[in-house]
């Protein structure tokens, strides 16, 4: 594979001025619009992927087990619904909260590919993944901190009986914060995407990554300003974008660690040479 960070050597041959960048330099740098593959970190490729593919397998797994987890309140429940102040649920745990875990697990490793990502492309283009992963680091924090105060004081306090404030922090109040912040969270995901999309104008399995983040964006705020306007509220917002996350996940953690196998394959193999009278 050619060194697209090296100017071509026919270029002095042609009287150009040594260093100067030639019409095969600069479309060699076209061509690889995500990274230069002899430049490109051994340790952010490894790891991106397999980040990648471990993104994909627990956001399926998060999808299932979400799906699987019935709706005891809001606009989706169907019957036996949890009432006001949604506190009487010491009988759905812990299995309504099974779906948290792979949640937890999924704010840490879309972190860990983010910054894979950011190390894995071009200069030129790490504005962009800078952003995408200051974006990404907020979705964890929000997730991460939501999550854990249902594990860590909702769920212990529920099952003592001890109620009285949990209305508001519960996850069955379709108007509290659980919600809320849930949905902020991964609304922020798919906003780190969006802001990665432009490091992808590569070959074909870039350019799909880079369509479904900004279809999945497109969507999310969509959904978001939609919604209301015919009166549905947070939860149904929650649930859409939800969806639209694990999709996207899914579909873009297989392609990206084809991406980065790729990159794998392609990075120059460094030869040493040996001693003097070896």
């Amino acid at each position: 594979m050619t060194d697209i960070s090296a100017p071509d050597p026919g270029n002095e041959a042609r009287g150009a001025p040594p260093g100067t960048l030639g019409l095969g330099d600069v479309y060699a740098m076209r061509e690889s619009s995500v990274v230069k593959p002899g430049l490109a970190s051994k340790n952010a490729v490894r790891l991106g992927f397999w980040a990648a593919i471990l993104t994909a397998i627990v956001a399926a797994v998060f999808m299932v087990v979400g799906i699987a987890t019935p709706p005891r309140s809001g606009p989706f429940c169907g019957t036996a619904c949890v009432p006001y102040p949604y506190t009487d649920v010491a009988a759905f745990i812990p299995q309504d909260y099974l779906w948290l875990y792979p949640g937890f697990l999924l704010a840490a490793l879309f972190v860990v590919l983010m910054a894979c990502i950011h190390g894995y492309v071009a200069e030129d283009r790490k504005i962009f993944s800078r952003i995408g992963l200051s974006f990404a680091i907020l979705y964890a924090a929000v997730i991460l901190v939501d999550y854990f105060i249902q594990l860590a004081v909702v769920v212990p306090s529920l099952q003592a009986g001890e109620n009285a404030g949990l209305s508001l922090f519960t996850q069955y109040n379709p108007h509290g914060i659980f919600i809320v912040f849930e949905a902020l969270g991964y609304l922020l995901l798919i906003t780190a995407l969006l802001f990665l999309a432009p490091v992808f104008a590569g070959g074909r399995e870039e350019r799909v990554i880079r369509w479904s983040f900004v279809l999945g964006f497109a969507l999310a705020l969509s959904a978001f300003v939609a919604l209301p306007l015919v009166g549905y509220d947070i939860v149904a917002f929650e649930v859409t974008v939800l969806m639209i996350d694990w999709v996207v996940l899914i579909l873009s953690g297989v392609l990206l660690a084809l991406v980065f196998r790729g990159a794998a394959r392609s990075a120059p193999i460094q030869k040493t040479k040996a001693a003097p009278g070896v």
